[in-house]
């Protein structure tokens, strides 16, 4: 069977998803949405920048894409905002079509988003479609890996997850998210507004958390700048000394004064080495490092397309990666 696809939004990641979908067997891009007036009309293929045209034009009206179309599943990569994302997802529940979404805040909602979470997983199981949250972090680095890594051990006390990242091989919206060519002051000024952070770390602690069946009493989520000592530049930006060179940022998860869930990202520009570690400290005591780190966007993509034939068949509602099949790379 061939799988039908609409993508609502393309960004860098939404762009990366099609590229992978129109190489692969078993999928068909059917209907392109995005609120950008400068691709509103053109061919999805050259958004895109494939090598053909898929002779798909974006639309501006997720309605009438659907409809015209009829996909079996939407790809939504827009906003990293839940709050911000809700019509849109209304939207495609009343289509019923099921959703493959890689919005950080709907991967596995905190407590400040309980009501929203509890709003969508209504109108999921009404449409009876399944909506997913995926990406690499969250969805996979920080949490999912982690608690399958619990899955060989008798007993779990702790949990550290760090990644480590040379931002010069990240696209340039990324190198901004963690404020890179920034000063401290307007680094703390950006944080304050929410617009540089990660989004992810409180829906992946609270993943991990409910999977060990463990109480927190308390998160913590904090930002800080990583600063440039000497000169250090990427093909897109370049930062002099004393400036922001990136980001460095921890979130922990406690009972009571106990450390039992430990997330640390330190992304910027001339980190010396890439990788991704996770240490159980349980028993066994496990550790693990992917020498070279998971790439970011190829990972985001591929966990969207890869749980695509997974989310199609899932049961309604709202779903997080605890509650699905294991994945794995889908060949089509």
């Amino acid at each position: 069977m061939t799988i039908r696809v609409m993508h609502v939004g393309l960004g860098p990641i939404g762009c990366a998803v099609a590229r992978q979908l129109a190489e692969r067997k078993g999928f068909r891009i059917v209907a392109a949405v995005d609120i950008d007036p400068n691709k509103v009309g053109r061919d999805v293929g050259e958004i895109a920048e494939l090598s053909k045209r898929l002779r798909i034009k974006v639309s501006k009206d997720a309605r009438q894409a659907a409809k015209s179309a009829k996909p079996d599943v939407v790809v939504h990569c827009t906003s990293s905002s839940l709050t911000s994302v809700m019509p849109q997802l209304e939207t495609l529940c009343k289509l019923r079509i099921p959703i493959v979404s890689t919005t950080e805040e709907l991967s596995y909602p905190a407590p400040r988003n309980r009501r929203l979470a509890k709003r969508i997983d209504e109108m999921a199981r009404k449409a009876k479609v399944a909506v997913l949250g995926t990406g690499v972090n969250p969805g996979f680095a920080m949490d999912a890996l982690p608690i399958v890594m619990t899955s060989v051990c008798e007993h779990v006390n702790r949990i550290e997850v760090r990644r480590v990242q040379d931002a010069r091989q990240r696209r340039l919206p990324f190198q901004q998210k963690i404020g890179a060519g920034l000063t401290r002051e307007q680094f703390e000024h950006q944080v304050a507004l929410g617009a540089v952070r990660h989004v992810g770390f409180t829906e992946s602690i609270a993943m991990i958390a409910d999977a060990m069946g463990w109480a927190l009493t308390r998160i913590t989520d904090t930002v800080r700048p990583w600063m440039a000592e000497e000169e250090v530049h990427s093909e897109l930006l370049a930062v002099d000394p004393g400036y922001v060179a990136g980001i460095s940022q921890e979130a922990i998860g406690y009972i009571g004064d106990e450390v039992k869930i430990h997330l640390q990202l330190d992304a910027y520009l001339g980190a010396p080495e890439s990788f991704d570690s996770v240490l159980i400290d349980g028993s066994p005591r496990l550790y693990s490092k992917v020498q070279g780190g998971i790439h970011g966007d190829i990972a985001t993509a591929s966990m969207a397309v890869n749980s695509i034939p997974h989310v199609i068949t899932a049961r309604p509602g709202l779903r997080s990666m605890r509650d699905m099949p294991l994945p794995s790379f889908f060949p089509g």
